[in-house]
């Protein structure tokens, strides 16, 4: 059997704020083209895991290796180099409310292209349209609902056609309707364009119907407790604690 392609590499990384340790040693791999979910309760670290992941924060120790390149340890050239090649998606959406659509979503390829304008119009049109949002253009946020931001979003964290997207709760706020919608954006980008995907959730909808691998944060441990393929993860949970997490509670685990 071919193993796929790894990604994104963590090896013995400790996230730390001060004294206080979140995150002790944790190791783990995403393979090109995976849904990765990064999973836990509330207060186990996956935001934080998240923004070092992006680059965002520092971690104490261990290091985060992307496309086979140290990103903990990468030159200033190097990391902006991988951060061109990956796109993020914030709870909010993150769009600045001066802008239109099309200049929110025409803000990276002016920054870190010479594209001329008429080509950043025809990528602009095609971003959206792959999102949903054709004709939406000259749209403020504030013009469009809850969801239509959250894709408005997505849309500009494709811009540069990245290898990597990641997605920072990416149903907070949103109906159940508008959260499935965007569930199966995710999973027909990932399919359709082979774009690796990083989750950070604890909706189990979104979880199930998107998740091909996963890693489950404790607090306690300060570790993983649970790594693969949620649905698997459900039928064969390694603990008490995953295995509450993925039912909510409302069973209990049978010997």
């Amino acid at each position: 059997m071919k193993h796929p392609e790894v990604k994104i590499a963590v090896d013995k990384l400790t996230i730390a704020y001060g004294d206080f340790v979140l995150l002790k040693d944790i190791s783990f791999e995403v393979g090109k083209g995976d849904v990765f979910v990064i999973m836990g309760a509330s207060g186990c670290g996956k935001s934080s895991l998240l923004r070092v992941l992006t680059g965002l924060v520092p971690a104490a120790t261990g290091k985060v290796v992307i496309g086979g390149v140290d990103f903990t340890s990468a030159n200033e050239n190097e990391r902006l180099q991988i951060m061109q090649k990956s796109g993020i998606l914030y709870q909010s959406g993150a769009l600045f409310s001066s802008m239109t659509l099309a200049e929110n979503i025409a803000l990276p390829l002016r920054l870190y292209t010479d594209y001329p304008d008429k080509l950043i119009a025809e990528l602009v049109s095609l971003k959206l349209a792959l999102v949903g949002l054709a004709g939406f253009e000259e749209f403020y946020p504030s013009e469009i609902s809850g969801g239509m931001k959250k894709r408005a979003g997505l849309a500009r964290a494709l811009a540069l056609d990245p290898d990597i997207v990641y997605f920072d709760e990416p149903s907070a706020g949103l109906d159940p309707v508008s959260s499935k919608m965007l569930d199966d954006l995710i999973v027909e980008i990932n399919q359709s364009l082979g774009t690796t995907i990083v989750v950070v959730t604890h909706e189990l909808a979104s979880i199930f119907s998107i998740g091909s691998n996963s890693i489950f944060l404790d607090a306690q441990t300060k570790s993983i407790i649970g790594r693969g393929n949620p649905k698997e993860l459900l039928k064969n949970p390694p603990n008490d604690e995953v295995y509450q997490f993925l039912t909510r509670g409302a069973e209990k685990r049978h010997a």
